[in-house]
């Protein structure tokens, strides 16, 4: 009885032993083939384009231009300094150094920003309800100078919008403020309501190149 157990136990061991030995055996041959099993290959995912930025409607006066009262005009697409600012300012620090601050008049501004994140790094914006005229942008530029542009309302069309850039960039015209042009456009053309909202369907390119 005892002898037939212990062979018993001894067979079960011996079985035992052979099949965990074969599991090595496969497991070894599993990994052998993992290891020489070529890498699968996947399709390149398209990369997404790039979305195309709006050209900076602005024009400038020459090198070289007595300055007068205005540098140029710029005219916005709306009445958000936070989207406007960036695309305005790339343009305009290879031209006049790094613009650092910003101020503007509040009158037709709803929500004036603090800071306006620009590649990187960040640009102040102030504003001066008495000291600035209402249709200027003040810029400042790191190391430079100042710099005043006329604003063109957003709503302004597209032929009214073209003579304001000729005008606030033209070296040899009169030196008028800002609101004087602004006010010299509406009176034989009628330029829109300064306060009106920009409609996306109202909004054309002017023909002027940047000076």
């Amino acid at each position: 009885m005892n002898s037939t157990e212990g062979t018993s136990h001894t067979g079960f061991h011996a079985g035992s032993s052979s099949v965990r030995d074969e599991t090595r055996a496969a497991a070894e041959v599993a990994r052998r083939r993992v290891r020489i099993m070529p890498a699968t290959s996947y399709p390149t995912l398209p990369r997404p384009e790039p979305v195309a930025v709006p050209a900076v409607r602005l024009a400038l006066k020459s090198d070289g231009a007595v300055r007068g009262l205005l540098d140029g005009a710029w005219w916005p697409r709306s009445r958000d300094l936070l989207s406007e600012l960036p695309a305005l300012t790339a343009v305009l620090d290879p031209l006049w150094g790094r613009i650092t601050r910003v101020a503007v008049n509040p009158t037709y501004w709803p929500a004036i920003p603090r800071k306006v994140p620009v590649d990187g790094r960040i640009v102040k914006v102030g504003w001066f309800a008495a000291e600035i005229d209402p249709h200027k942008l003040l810029l400042l530029s790191y190391g430079i100078g100042r710099w005043d542009l006329l604003i063109i309302p957003p709503e302004t069309g597209a032929e009214s919008a073209a003579r304001l850039m000729a005008a606030a960039s033209d070296h040899d015209g009169l030196p008028l403020t800002a609101s004087a042009l602004i006010a010299a456009e509406e009176g034989p053309h009628g330029v829109a309501p300064t306060g009106a909202p920009l409609g996306p369907d109202k909004v054309g390119e002017p023909r002027v190149k940047i000076a």
